[in-house]
């Protein structure tokens, strides 16, 4: 895992976590927002890092990473955590194992609900097909990921870390997103949580898992639906709009309208 970091460390800690095959770069937009009044760490994941190979081995391992990076940089006190899809994964996870302190939770996107087998074995496979063509440059696979999944300005980005990706890795990632529900807590620290998600596509475990959340934290949770879009769709495609709704919700600004 690498940090790479935006601002003025005097200032309260924000952390932003990405999802499977995004680069750390897609929350470029994100940074420079909150730099302003915030400082930004924004890891990249292992298996996820350009400059060298790395192999991504659990969830709870990405975690304790990010956590023992808090502890060492902010004192074990981060003052917003936030994840897209599987970077939220991560990000309830160390809300859920509660070795650091969070004050805002954000979630967006994220599938805290167990996937079925057959699921997991088509992401399993198709996520490893994609890697493979990418090494291989594959005019068609790359198309369509930047028309589904990537904007083309992070392309290069991600084809850096693809061509050490092991298939291990994707296995691994996979089955953290998988194999891992919600346990849930008393949450006495009183972390406040902001639950995004949209409405098509596969975003029925992400609509799930914000119904959940709700009723485990009740009064804690708010929960912002982007009607239309696809999964993780505002945040990648039109950052500023996720800025703006997550910079309200820190503000205690009602934002579910």
């Amino acid at each position: 895992m690498k940090f790479h970091e935006f601002g003025d460390r005097n200032n309260k800690p924000m952390i932003l976590i990405h999802g499977v095959l995004t680069p750390w770069q897609i929350w470029q937009p994100q940074a420079e927002y909150f730099k302003q009044n915030y400082f930004v760490a924004v890891p990249a994941l292992d298996a996820h890092i350009e400059e060298e190979a790395s192999e991504f081995l659990s969830i709870d391992d990405e975690a304790a990473k990010i956590e023992a990076y808090v502890k060492e940089n902010f004192g074990g006190r981060v003052y917003a955590l936030c994840g897209l899809s599987m970077g939220g994964k991560i990000a309830n996870r160390i809300f859920e194992r509660r070795n650091i302190s969070i004050d805002n939770l954000v979630l967006d996107g994220a599938p805290l609900v167990k996937g079925s087998f057959i699921a997991k074995k088509f992401m399993t496979m198709s996520y490893i097909s994609i890697i493979h063509k990418s090494k291989q440059r594959d005019k068609k696979t790359l198309e369509n990921f930047k028309r589904d999944f990537l904007p083309e300005k992070y392309i290069e980005s991600f084809l850096k870390f693809a061509d050490t990706m092991s298939d291990s890795s994707i296995e691994n990632m996979i089955s953290g997103v998988c194999d891992i529900g919600l346990s849930g807590h008393d949450n006495k620290n009183g972390t406040k949580i902001l639950f995004m998600h949209g409405t098509k596509g596969n975003e029925v475990y992400s609509v799930k898992a914000a119904g959940k959340m709700s009723e485990l934290y009740k009064g804690s949770v708010a929960v912002k639906q982007f009607d239309g879009c696809k999964h993780c769709e505002i945040a990648v495609y039109e950052p500023e709009k996720w800025c703006g709704t997550v910079d309200s919700f820190l503000k205690g600004e009602n934002i579910t309208a």
